[in-house]
C-alpha cells in the first residue's frame, strides 16, 4: 500500500474507508480521493497516495492532499448538462426547440430536426466528424463549433442514440454561448461553481494549476474484479477497428491531447477536460438534489425528473453495449452501475465518477490520477459504490 489513507467517515460508513484502502493495497490505485454527502452534509472524505501517478511517496513525491484536484474526463459531461438544464429551468432554453433556433448554422445537412433534448440524450446523430480536429483546433471554440455545425448526421436525429464522446463539448458549449452570450467555462464558474463553493473548473485558472495531480495510465491487477460485459462485440473490439463509429467518436480529436498540458487544462471542453476535487464533484451532485450545508440547491424537483427520466436506452451505436441516459446523465444499469434505480450521474473514462441518488439523499464523487482502460465501470469506483450500498 502506497502511504496511508487520510480523512474521516461518519459512523456507519466505515465500509467505504475499507474499500478505499483496498484499492491502494490490491487495486493498483496511485492517488485518489472519495467524498460522499448525505442530505447535504459530508459523511465521507478520504484521500491517499501521490499526486504523480508515476511517482513514489517513499522517494519524496508530493502526497495527495485534501485540496488535490484532478482531470475527470467525461464526468465533466454532468456539469455541462446542468448548465443546459438550469437554463431550461430559468426559462431561457426550450428543450423541445431545434438546436438551429439558437444556433442557425447548425441546421446544415439534415440537422434541422435536432432538438436540444437530443443533444442531452445523445440522440443528435453527430458523435463523430468526417475530419478529426487537431488538438489546437479542438481548443478553438469558434472553429470547432463551425466544424460540428457543418457535419452531416450519422443517423436520423432523434431516431437512435450513441455516445457523443467528444462532440458533446461543442454541442453543449455552443448552446450555452448562443443562449447566454458567455463562454461555457465562464458560465459554469459564475453560475454553478462559485455560488456553491466548488473546487471544480471547466477551464482551469492559472492560479489553481499547482493543485492538479499528474494523470497517467495504470494497469489493474490481473485478479481485479469489476463489471465484465460480454456482448457480441465489446467496446474495446469496436475501438480497435479504425473504421468503426466507436473509434471515430472517441477520435474526433486526433491525435489525442496531452491531458497534463497546461494549455489543454486551461481550455473549456465540457465533454472531457473538467478538473475537480472529489469534494467538488460530490458537492455539485448534492446540490442537484437538495440544499448543501444549508445553502442553495440547483435543480428543482421537475428538473431532477428530467435528469433521471429515461430518454435513451438500448444498444448504443458508439459504446456498443446497452446504455441508459436521462437528459444529460447516465442512469443506473449494467453498463454504468450507480447506487440504485433512481441514481443519475456520469463516469469519466478511466476512473472518475460522480452521481446523485435522490431516494437515499446520497451524492458521490471519486477522482483518481491513475487511468484504467475502461470507459464506464471502473473497478475501483465500483468497489466504493458497492461499499456505499452496503452502508444503507
Amino acid at each position: 500500500m502506497r502511504g496511508t489513507v487520510h480523512g474521516t467517515v461518519a459512523a456507519g460508513f466505515e465500509p467505504v474507508r475499507d474499500a478505499f484502502a483496498d484499492n491502494f493495497a490490491a487495486g493498483g490505485e496511485r492517488g485518489a480521493r472519495v467524498t460522499v454527502y448525505r442530505d447535504g452534509h459530508k459523511v465521507v472524505d478520504l484521500w491517499g497516495g501521490t499526486k504523480d501517478v508515476d511517482g513514489d511517496l517513499a522517494a519524496g513525491d508530493a502526497p495527495w492532499g485534501p485540496g488535490t484536484a484532478q482531470i475527470v474526463r467525461s464526468a465533466t459531461k454532468g456539469v455541462a448538462a446542468a448548465a443546459l438544464l438550469l437554463l431550461h429551468q430559468r426559462g431561457e432554453l426550450d428543450l423541445d426547440a431545434p438546436v438551429g433556433s439558437y444556433w442557425p448554422e447548425f441546421k446544415a445537412r439534415g440537422k434541422e430536426r435536432v432538438l436540444v433534448r437530443h443533444v442531452l440524450s445523445h440522440r443528435a446523430g453527430v458523435p463523430a466528424l468526417d475530419r478529426p480536429l487537431t488538438p489546437a483546433e479542438a481548443l478553438d471554440p469558434d472553429l470547432a463549433a463551425a466544424v460540428v455545425a457543418a457535419q452531416a448526421p450519422f443517423w436520423e436525429p432523434g431516431e437512435d442514440h450513441g455516445y457523443h464522446a467528444q462532440t458533446y463539448s461543442w454541442l453543449t458549449g455552443e448552446l450555452v454561448r448562443r443562449v447566454t452570450g458567455r463562454p461555457v467555462g465562464e458560465w459554469i464558474a459564475e453560475e454553478i461553481a462559485r455560488p456553491l463553493g466548488l473546487d471544480l473548473w471547466v477551464g482551469l485558472p492559472d492560479a489553481e494549476s499547482a493543485r492538479v495531480g499528474r494523470l497517467g495510465r495504470i494497469e489493474p491487477p490481473a485478479a481485479s474484479g469489476g463489471l465484465r460485459l460480454r456482448p457480441k462485440r465489446n467496446v474495446a473490439e469496436a475501438y480497435a477497428d479504425p473504421d468503426s463509429l466507436t473509434r471515430r467518436a472517441f477520435g474526433a480529436i486526433d491525435p489525442l491531447p496531452d491531458e497534463n498540458d497546461p494549455e489543454y487544462r486551461a481550455a473549456a471542453l465540457p465533454a472531457s477536460n473538467g478538473i475537480a476535487t472529489a469534494d467538488g464533484l460530490a458537492r455539485f451532485y448534492a446540490a442537484l438534489i437538495g440544499d448543501v450545508d444549508g445553502g442553495r440547491r440547483l435543480f428543482d424537483p421537475a428538473t431532477v425528473s428530467l435528469a433521471r427520466g429515461e430518454a435513451s436506452a438500448g444498444p448504443d451505436r458508439v459504446l456498443v453495449v446497452g446504455t441508459r441516459f436521462g437528459l444529460g446523465y447516465m442512469l443506473h444499469g449494467p453498463a454504468s452501475p450507480l447506487l440504485g434505480p433512481g441514481s443519475f450521474g456520469h463516469p469519466g473514462r478511466g476512473g472518475a465518477l460522480g452521481f446523485a441518488d435522490p431516494e437515499s439523499g446520497l451524492a458521490f464523487g471519486y477522482v483518481t490520477n491513475g487511468m484504467n482502460k475502461g470507459v464506464t465501470a471502473d473497478p475501483r469506483a465500483q468497489s466504493l459504490v458497492r461499499a456505499l450500498r452496503d452502508t444503507l
